[in-house]
């Protein structure tokens, strides 16, 4: 053992995670593939330009005293680390500045977030379409916008924040489009007292809403077949809405459709896992102190179920007092004690989730894409070719992996999994559940040769030594 607790990613979670073990004296180290502390959420919050900042407002900067509080803890934490391969024992292998190396722990959270939804629609692939929060991404990082007109497309808080912070940044916003169907209002309304219960949520929805408008953005609701046109990159998106056909000219489009938890690493752990209806995604199966169906490994944050950001940070606190408790460096007394004040603050943002995922849930269409669009963007594979898969046979992803390539190219899978197990679902007539996911393997992102070298260092006895 290297060290008593191991943490993976550097968001809310992976820092709240690595503070709440530090006061606990537990010997942790925070391995993370960015170059600063922050995950997506927080990118770049303690070196962001001043002028980004309050494009990005107070709920970024939220992020800037818990990475600055981390850098003065104490804790042993590794920036640019890309972990890439984990062992059922805890084992973790991660490649940092080109060499690869081991470290172990009897406790290990996994902390490593979310990631947006595939839109895949009709010319998705052109050069100029990009999910929202790349260009979200490129702002907090680099203080880039995009140039000409931007059409954001799809649905939920995200898109509207960044059509707002981009507005705000002097960029043209040519108009939303929202595709959440007219029924999700409906669906959501059971929801709202509880949701009425969180009101600075509800208020700076309304907020983007109002300033949106007041800026005179064309906003178009309940949309369905939309396009990218384009030949050799974007050039604007087609759509109908209102019984009518629509197209909107512009040189960027920004899709989004919320995010869904990342579970590749969940999965590469062959974890039990769950399809949450509501969220239409896979949720690792954890315990009320993140705890996993393999112990030792515990998921917190947005990479165990869609809660933001200050969910994931008290979910952080409940993972690392779980693990303490775990090694027995705390009783049970002092860790409920101390689990208190995070349990009510993860009860508090829990409350909106159930009215947020109905109301924005995405829309069928979307999920079951035409048969010429691409899904798998890695090997080029339609999803007419998966629904071929599923005539010929293919009761699953992986089955489907291996007669088509779909899912075998670098993101091994993270972009087309869903989309996959959706059209097969709805092929095969059965559940999501029932039809299940991609197996993945290591290396979880690419690495070069010469990283694997490394961990072959010569014993005294090798005669080439």
């Amino acid at each position: 053992m290297t060290h008593d607790l191991i943490i993976i990613g550097a968001g809310p979670a992976g820092m709240s995670a690595a503070l709440t073990a530090a006061t606990l004296g537990l010997k942790t180290v925070l391995l993370d593939e960015q170059p600063r502390a922050g995950g997506q959420i927080y990118r770049n919050v303690t070196a962001v330009d001043p002028i980004v900042a309050e494009l990005l407002g107070p709920d970024y900067l939220h992020g800037r005293p818990l990475a600055e509080r981390l850098a003065r803890s104490g804790v042993e934490v590794r920036q640019g680390a890309l972990v890439w391969d984990v062992a059922r024992d805890l084992t973790v292998t991660a490649l940092q500045h080109g060499q690869s190396f081991q470290l172990r722990a009897p406790q290990l959270i996994a902390a490593t977030g979310a990631m947006e939804r595939a839109s895949p629609i009709p010319g998705w692939t052109l050069p100029g379409v990009m999910n929202a929060g790349a260009a979200q991404i490129a702002l907090k990082g680099t203080g880039s916008v995009p140039s000409g007109p931007v059409v954001l497309a799809g649905g939920g808080p995200l898109l509207l924040l960044v059509a707002c912070q981009l507005l705000d940044a002097g960029v043209t916003v040519a108009g939303i489009i929202e595709t959440s169907p007219p029924g999700n209002r409906r669906k959501a309304m059971p929801h709202l007292a509880a949701a009425l219960t969180a009101p600075a949520y509800l208020a700076k929805g309304l907020r983007m809403m109002w300033h949106l408008r007041r800026a005179g953005v064309h906003w178009f609701t309940g949309a369905s077949q939309l396009a990218v046109d384009g030949r050799e990159r974007a050039e604007g998106l087609r759509f109908k809405a209102g019984g009518r056909e629509h197209r909107l000219a512009a040189s960027v489009v920004l899709l989004h459709h919320g995010v869904v938890p990342n579970t590749q690493f969940s999965r590469l752990m062959r974890v039990a896992h769950t399809w949450d209806d509501a969220q239409l995604a896979w949720q690792p199966d954890i315990d009320a102190w993140c705890q996993t169906s393999l112990a030792g490994l515990r998921i917190a944050g947005d990479g165990a179920s869609i809660a933001g950001a200050l969910a994931a940070e008290a979910a952080g606190t409940l993972a690392a007092l779980g693990a303490a408790h775990a090694i027995q460096r705390i009783t049970d007394t002092e860790r409920d004690q101390r689990a208190e004040p995070a349990r009510r603050a993860l009860s508090k943002q829990l409350r909106i989730r159930p009215f947020l995922d109905a109301l924005y849930r995405p829309p069928q269409w979307l999920n079951t894409p035409a048969d010429d669009t691409v899904v798998c963007r890695c090997e080029e594979v339609t999803a007419g070719r998966v629904r071929e898969m599923a005539s010929l046979g293919c009761q699953g992803p992986n089955q489907t992996k291996f007669f088509s390539r779909c899912g075998m190219g670098p993101c091994q899978g993270r972009v087309c999994g869903l989309t996959v197990t959706q059209i097969l679902a709805d092929e095969l007539g059965k559940t999501p559940a029932e039809v299940g996911a991609y197996r993945i393997r290591a290396p979880l992102k690419p690495i070069p040769l010469a990283s694997l070298a490394s961990l072959a260092a010569p014993s005294p006895k090798d005669p080439l030594a």
